[in-house]
């Protein structure tokens, strides 16, 4: 697996999020779907079985504050209070008899549910 491009702003703090291959192609193929300058965020709400959850949505803008990961046309976005909650952790993307989807293996979990998008700390 190779390591993404962070292209950190100045005050962000990139927590080593890191990107798989497959997350990287699966992104890649939806954002090229997508009007030119669309990305993927990656942010922590709360909410979910397990106190917290994943979202995943497409923007059109960055904040300021943002951190970007970017490799091979996969452009994801995370902003700072979502990154506290993410720090170390690896997007995944599993496509099984069960279903596709985007995992999160998060180290400052400290459980998660059965669905696998939401999560303890």
């Amino acid at each position: 697996m190779t390591e993404p491009t962070t292209d950190a702003i100045p005050g962000a703090t990139p927590a080593g999020v890191t990107l798989t291959d497959s997350a990287v192609r699966r992104i890649g193929e939806i954002l090229h779907a997508e009007p030119d300058g669309a990305m993927l965020r990656v942010s922590v709400e709360g909410g979910g079985c397990s106190g917290f959850q994943y979202r995943f949505d497409l923007a059109r803008e960055r904040a300021d504050d943002d951190t970007v990961l970017a490799r091979d046309g996969a452009v994801v976005l995370i902003d700072p209070v979502s990154m506290q909650y993410m720090a170390g952790a690896r997007i995944d993307f599993v496509d099984d008899l069960i279903g596709a989807s985007f995992k999160i293996d998060n180290p400052v979990a400290s459980a998660s549910c059965g669905c696998g998008t939401s999560f303890t700390i």
